[in-house]
């Protein structure tokens, strides 16, 4: 019972690590991806290549100021970046990032749990996540805070539904809400993304969405609302935000690929367990490579534009995958 407990702690510490090391370097990529599309340098000052920039990005924000306004609720203020961070880092826990390995004589699962419900754990985790901005926006006593953290939840609540509604398409297929049960169900077939190719763009498009990028950034819309609901944050509670859109940005990934691309499957993995790592990074920054490359391609909708897209087109789209994939499911089997 120990040795499960910390084995658990190891591989929580590490996921940890490689979470907040994540944030950092996808913030320099993105700056760099940006600058390339750009035709610019990009960051390159602090270190070689500009590779110590996001540590002196962090400095800097440790040493900031931190402003509360007069007329702020200082308990939600203060708690409001918590509640948007931390439901960012605790998604992954149900993610297989790799096949099982022997280590020490032990078989050791590469990932921190595998929930019979795991789908259903995230969906609920990622609806905590509107509570933190609701809150920072209504706590922050500021007209262009309170307006985003409306917008925000107004815009995850519509795009949640149909998020929700194109992964039920591979849990039908593999007949399980684990997530190590769907990747072992891709194993005896192939690639979801094959059977449910209208589930996996709805699954992107309103991943973006909860992730208030572009095009879908209303909530944080620089023209019309300053910040929107972090207008009023500074220091370190302003870097928690960033965080836990960047750390959302990599579970979306990591989410998507296990769902519809096979998760850590590849050639070899049956004979080396470890490769799986490899494979999942990769599909997992493809995915984030391509969220990039759409914030800096796609121009921001209107907020009519955007609340009539999810509830006309991708809702409707949704229900017609779920439709679908049932009828082919009982008639073709």
């Amino acid at each position: 019972m120990i040795a499960i407990a910390i084995e658990a702690l190891i591989k929580s510490a590490l996921i940890a690590f490689v979470l907040l090391t994540a944030f950092a370097y996808l913030t320099f990529a993105e700056r760099k991806i940006a600058a390339l599309m750009q035709v610019r340098k990009g960051p390159n000052r602090v270190g070689p290549w500009g590779l110590l920039q996001p540590a002196a990005d962090g400095i800097k924000l440790i040493f900031k100021e931190e402003v509360m306004p007069a007329g702020a609720d200082k308990v939600l203020f203060f708690l409001a970046p918590i509640l948007t961070m931390i439901p960012a880092i605790v998604i992954v826990a149900v993610i297989p990032l790799g096949p099982d390995v022997e280590l020490f004589g032990r078989t050791i699962r590469l990932g921190i749990s595998d929930l019979n419900v795991g789908l259903l754990y995230i969906l609920a985790i990622a609806s905590v996540a509107v509570y933190g901005i609701v809150l920072a926006g209504w706590s922050s006593a500021n007209k262009y805070a309170l307006l985003g953290g409306l917008r925000a939840s107004a815009q995850m609540i519509s795009y949640e539904i149909a998020l929700g509604l194109s992964i039920i398409g591979p849990i039908m297929l593999a007949g399980t809400l684990s997530l190590q049960g769907i990747v072992q169900a891709q194993q005896s077939s192939t690639w979801y993304v094959l059977w449910q190719p209208l589930g996996a763009m709805i699954f992107l498009i309103a991943g973006l969405a909860e992730l208030n990028r572009a095009p879908f950034d209303m909530p944080e819309a620089e023209q019309e609302l300053t910040a929107g609901y972090f207008t009023e944050y500074s220091g370190m509670k302003f870097s928690l935000f960033f965080m836990g859109e960047y750390i959302k940005m990599v579970a979306v990934s990591a989410i998507a690929t296990t769902l519809f691309f096979g998760g850590y499957l590849g050639p070899f993995v049956d004979k080396l367990p470890w490769l799986g790592i490899l494979y999942f990074a990769i599909k997992t920054g493809a995915f984030l490579f391509l969220m990039i490359w759409i914030r800096l391609t796609l121009p921001r909708l209107r907020y009519d534009q955007l609340m009539a897209f999810g509830w006309k087109v991708l809702l409707p789209l949704a229900l017609f995958n779920v439709v679908i994939t049932a009828v082919v499911i009982v008639f073709v089997g």
